[in-house]
Parts: C-alpha cells; sequence; structure tokens
C-alpha cells in the first residue's frame, strides 16, 4: 500500500511540472544556448548609453571582379560572395557589406547589409537589381530591422561571416582583420 501511494504521488508531481518540448521549431539563436539575454550586459551596466545606429549610406553596386567567395557549407549548392570594397565599419561599430547569392541554375540574389558583433544580429538595409550589363541599382529595404543570427542554421551565410571573417570574441569587428580572412579563406582557412 504504502508503495502504491508512493507511485501516485511520484506521478502527480510528475504531472504538475510543465512539459518542455524535446526540440523547439526555431533554431536556436546565438547566446541562446547558455540562456543569455541580448541585454545581459546592460542589465549589469547602469551607466551603459543605448546603441545608436547610423545612416548607412549605400555603397556602388557589386562588380563581378571584386567578388570574394566564401564557404557556407557543403549543405547548400549556393555560391556565396562579398563584395570587398563594400566592406566597411561604422562608427556605430556595425559592420556593412554587400553579399551576392548565386545559386547552381545562375540566378543571383544581391544585398546590402549590416551586421552587429556585439549583439549577434544582422540587418538587410538593400536589395540589388541587375542590369544583365554586369551592373544594377539598389532597392532599400522599407521593413529593414535588426534579427538575430541563427547559430544553428548550417546553410546560414550571416552565420558564417559573423563567426569566421567579421567578428571577434570581444565582440568588434576590425576592418584590417575582416579583409585578410576574406583574402585567405576565413578564420580556419578553409
Amino acid at each position: 500500500m504504502r508503495r502504491l501511494h508512493f507511485a501516485f504521488l511520484t506521478l502527480g508531481l510528475a504531472l504538475s511540472q510543465p512539459v518542455l518540448p524535446a526540440t523547439t521549431s526555431e533554431a536556436t539563436v546565438w547566446g541562446s544556448s547558455y540562456g543569455l539575454g541580448k541585454d545581459l550586459d546592460r542589465d549589469f551596466d547602469e551607466n551603459a548609453k543605448p546603441w545608436q545606429e547610423i545612416q548607412a549610406q549605400l555603397p556602388p553596386y557589386p562588380k563581378a571582379e571584386n567578388l570574394v567567395p566564401f564557404e557556407v557549407s557543403a549543405a547548400t549548392g549556393n555560391r556565396h560572395f562579398v563584395d570587398f570594397p563594400s566592406v566597411t565599419i561604422g562608427s556605430d561599430g556595425a559592420v556593412r557589406y554587400s553579399v551576392v547569392v548565386r545559386s547552381p541554375a545562375g540566378a543571383e540574389t544581391v544585398s546590402f547589409e549590416g551586421m552587429r558583433c556585439d549583439s549577434g544580429e544582422r540587418k538587410l538595409y538593400a536589395f540589388g537589381r541587375s542590369d544583365g550589363k554586369g551592373g544594377g541599382e539598389w532597392s532599400r529595404n522599407r521593413y529593414a530591422k535588426w534579427d538575430i543570427i541563427k547559430d544553428r542554421q548550417q546553410t546560414s551565410y550571416h552565420r558564417e561571416l559573423f563567426y569566421h571573417y567579421f567578428c571577434t570574441v570581444d565582440g568588434k569587428g576590425d576592418l584590417k582583420r575582416i579583409q585578410h580572412f576574406l583574402k585567405t579563406g576565413g578564420l580556419y582557412n578553409r
């Protein structure tokens, strides 16, 4: 009788606990594996000034001779390129760059983006429209906002650029280092 009472008590306690899914529908995002919120530093520093973004100026449209290839994953057939002269670091600390993604069929997606190394976020400023003659023009993204870079998406070029080209452990991008990594194949020189 005592064992039966203990079994019901254990079952009752187990059922009263919230059930968590074994996996979540969204990919884990940067910093979340440790339960860290993106405002962790600001929570501890009352004197911290809020981050202020500068107005991003659109660069010239990427030219084929300036494209630097970088590897993302064997899981994607797309080829990825950064427009070398477009890479800058603003006074706000954000790395800004143009990227070209080319599908196996030859279709291209061109965009001008920003990345915040200190918070693990990215922003899509503009979309490129090719003129079919090696040039093109930009169309600003009216809905541009900062989004978290997803850590576990193997085919994410944002993840690759964040970890292997643009950002350092201390959270700051360094233009000379970024240029070196673009020329040499990234942090791990693949």
